[in-house]
Formats: structure tokens, C-alpha cells, sequence
């Protein structure tokens, strides 16, 4: 025998809620399929969950359609600040800038390789104490270092940077609007077993051909059991 399952997807829960809400026979008096207190829960529920996976669905392409201009940007960024670290410590190496200002730019005296970047926290990070750190050579009286410079470094950092916290916004309006979204589950799921209940309870005592058909027509799902035979 086919056994009922409640949906485990927003869609499968609307299109449950939809297919009671679009069958006018079950608003007869006469039928009384279903109590009208459940009726009454159905469309609030239904709108509700609508409204939510809507406004979920939104948010998370509004963040998707950033995702590629965000990898572009940090890598661009990625690029100058490490171009402008090995351009750095080459200088360091040839004398021309004293080993000894490495800690201006968060380096230990010893560090002689770029630091990894891949990560966006990463790369912020470091591209701030770099930049400071070559300020405060420059205010010493240092020569700048060209090819790229670090207005350039700066200017690719500060674009990034603006654009991670840009999509950090987006991801927690995404966060919260999934939120809102599985808030509603329980409540839905709630609504349609007690709609399911009723169904199947005003269809007991009709022959199973006649019980599962009638019951589907008005949104319960059923599913066969593997390897059972498919009677009804």
C-alpha cells in the first residue's frame, strides 16, 4: 500500500497548499471535506511561503550575479599587492631600501616571500598593513617604489574591499531571508497535516481505487514503497 509523506521542498509544499486552494469543491457546504478553520490557515500559509521563497530567491541572485565581478576584483587586487611586495623585497636585496623597514609592512626581517593571498580576509589584510606600511616609509623621507605604486596597489585594495563588504551585505540579507524561509516550514508543515488528515479521514470508507485518487486530487502525496507494485 502507497504510504504519505509530507513535501521536504518549498515547492512541493506550495504546489500541496495551491492545488487545496484551487479546487472548489472542497469549499462546498454540502462536501465538508475539510473544516474551515484549516481552510482559513491555508492561504496565509500559502501567501507567506510564497512571499519568503520569493524574496530568498532575489537575494541569492543579486549575490550570485556579483560572484564573478567579486573574483575579478580580487584578483586584481591579489596581483598588485603581491607585484608590489616581491618589487619590494628586490629592492631590499639590492640595497636600495634597508631590510629593517620590513616590519613597517607587518614582515618579520627574516620573511622573504609574499605571503598567500588567496583568501579575501587574507588579502585585505595584508593590503592594508602594506599600504600603511609604505606610507609611513614615504613620510620618513623614502623613495617611492614604482611599477606598480602604491596609490595604484591602494586604489585596486580600496576597490576590492568596497565591493567584499558590498557582497558581505548581500550574503547576510540572503542568510536572513532563508531565515524567514525555514520559520515558515514547520507552521506549513503543520497546516497540511491537519488539511491531509481531514482528507483522508472524509475518504476512509471509500474503496482504496477511489480514496487515493480522490485524495491526490486535493494535494496528498503518496509514495510506493521500492519494488511495490503500483495499484493505486
Amino acid at each position: 500500500m502507497p504510504y504519505r509523506r509530507l513535501p521536504k521542498t518549498d515547492a512541493a509544499r506550495l504546489k500541496a497548499l495551491k492545488t487545496v486552494l484551487d479546487c472548489n469543491d472542497i469549499y462546498t457546504v454540502r462536501n465538508r471535506i475539510v473544516d474551515w478553520q484549516v481552510l482559513n490557515r491555508c492561504r496565509p500559509a500559502y501567501d507567506r511561503l510564497l512571499t519568503a521563497c520569493e524574496q530568498y530567491r532575489v537575494c541569492m541572485m543579486a549575490q550570485k550575479r556579483k560572484t564573478g565581478q567579486m573574483e575579478k576584483l580580487q584578483r586584481n587586487a591579489a596581483m598588485f599587492l603581491s607585484h608590489f611586495i616581491q618589487v619590494l623585497f628586490l629592492a631590499m636585496e639590492r640595497g636600495e631600501i634597508k631590510p629593517r623597514y620590513k616590519q613597517l609592512y607587518g614582515f618579520a626581517e627574516s620573511d622573504a616571500a609574499v605571503p598567500s593571498l588567496k583568501s579575501a580576509e587574507s588579502l585585505l589584510e595584508w593590503g592594508q598593513k602594506v599600504v600603511d606600511g609604505e606610507r609611513e616609509r614615504l613620510r620618513g623621507g623614502g623613495l617611492p617604489i614604482y611599477n606598480p605604486t602604491i596609490g595604484k596597489v591602494a586604489t585596486h585594495i580600496d576597490i576590492f574591499r568596497d565591493a567584499y563588504n558590498e557582497q558581505r551585505l548581500r550574503q547576510r540579507h540572503t542568510a536572513a531571508a532563508l531565515a524567514a524561509v525555514q520559520r515558515l516550514r514547520p507552521e506549513v508543515d503543520a497546516v497540511l497535516l491537519d488539511l491531509w488528515n481531514q482528507i483522508e479521514a472524509y475518504f476512509a470508507s471509500e474503496p482504496p481505487e477511489v480514496r487515493y485518487a480522490e485524495c491526490r486530487k486535493l494535494g496528498v502525496v503518496y509514495y510506493y514503497r521500492r519494488k511495490e507494485p503500483h495499484l493505486y
